[in-house]
């Protein structure tokens, strides 16, 4: 099995799988600035929380790069600027933010400029090993929920391309499949960018895992049906209380699995959990551009100058999350008190 690295460093420059052309297309991009970086997190180039984090991080070794300062304090503080930006670039995944400030934490005590520089390219090839790593234990915490001769419904794309790799909810899918449990592997499209059928789908097949691509709409009759016995999806913020932001269409799935008895579980690191938020009701959702909705590669599938909304994600409130899954553990409700014992375990870990 040949691994998916979305995301690598060489030669003093960030290159980038193109997701935006799989699964059409194996496109490599050169990252050889910060403002590209940014570009590429905007433009969904790089997409998924924990891989927008590790890209954000090298962003910042590009902008040290770019700097031009003698001196450490001048340096910081053009470096701190620039985190402004880059943490900016979308707003609903806080791993964007925590790789900005864990990048400059790691820099505010070292005094040479070079030194910094060096400093700052270590941590982000630390944030980038450490989340694979994360990656693989969430799959080994999880493995077991996934039930051997049932079924899991899949939502967006959670695997190596979301990640540095393996991967948090199709992570959790492949760590059950090659610990021996069989179970048939239904993933939606995600509109209307189509993470699931171009991405999750591709990464199930260089996987050798069976899996059956659905229609977003068919989720409700399939789960009537009896065909879905649990739902994993990833996610981008979690609220002290296990409110959940990921993708548009989680909280339509995550409702119907209640109605039809079916547990909902959510994996994602603890560098996702925010525990500054109290609830989702303060979590900012991404909207992103109406020409998403009304076109697709290009070519218009809406009529002209119709109004299209597109939220890039929903929240799911934590009363239909049935366990969240990261490399604290598995946590399940009453979340205000488990998630803070995870990110406590996580980081001792």
């Amino acid at each position: 099995m040949t691994e998916i690295r979305p995301i690598q460093w060489s030669d003093g420059k960030l290159w980038l799988l193109d997701q935006t052309r799989l699964p059409m297309e194996r496109i490599t991009l050169e990252i050889d600035s910060c403002q590209k970086a940014v570009d590429a997190i905007r433009e969904m180039r790089v997409r998924g929380a924990p891989a927008i984090g590790v890209t954000a991080a090298y962003a910042m070794v590009l902008a040290a790069q770019e700097i031009e300062a003698d001196d450490a304090s001048t340096f910081l503080h053009q470096l701190r600027r620039t985190g402004t930006i880059v943490s900016a670039a979308r707003p609903t995944a806080v791993n964007l933010q925590w790789a900005v400030q864990r990048m400059l934490s790691s820099a505010a005590d070292e005094c040479g400029v070079a030194q910094l520089r060096g400093k700052l390219l270590e941590e982000a090839r630390r944030i980038q090993d450490e989340d694979e790593a994360i990656n693989r234990h969430m799959g080994d915490l999880g493995k077991d929920l996934i039930p051997d001769g049932g079924s899991v419904l899949t939502h967006c794309n959670t695997g190596a391309l979301a990640t540095s790799g393996f991967g948090t909810a199709l992570g959790v899918i492949r760590a059950s499949w090659e610990a021996g449990n069989r179970f048939q592997v239904y993933n939606t499209e995600t509109r209307p960018f189509l993470q699931g059928a171009r991405l999750t789908s591709w990464e199930f097949q260089q996987l050798g895992i069976p899996a059956t691509l659905i229609v977003d709409s068919a989720a409700g009759m399939m789960m009537a049906q009896g065909k879905i016995t649990c739902v994993i999806t990833g996610a981008d913020r979690i609220a002290a209380n296990g409110d959940t932001a990921n993708k548009i269409g989680t909280y339509s799935l995550a409702v119907l699995a209640r109605e039809n008895s079916i547990p909902f579980y959510v994996a994602a690191p603890i560098s996702t959990i925010d525990l500054e938020l109290p609830s989702g009701e303060e979590i900012q959702i991404e909207e992103r551009s109406a020409e998403e909705v009304t076109h697709f590669s290009g070519n218009a599938t809406a009529p002209d100058g119709v109004p299209a909304i597109n939220p890039a994600f929903d929240v799911t409130p934590n009363r239909y999350i049935s366990a969240i899954i990261s490399e604290g553990g598995v946590s399940r409700p009453p979340y205000l008190e488990t998630l803070l014992l995870a990110t406590r375990s996580g980081r001792s870990a």
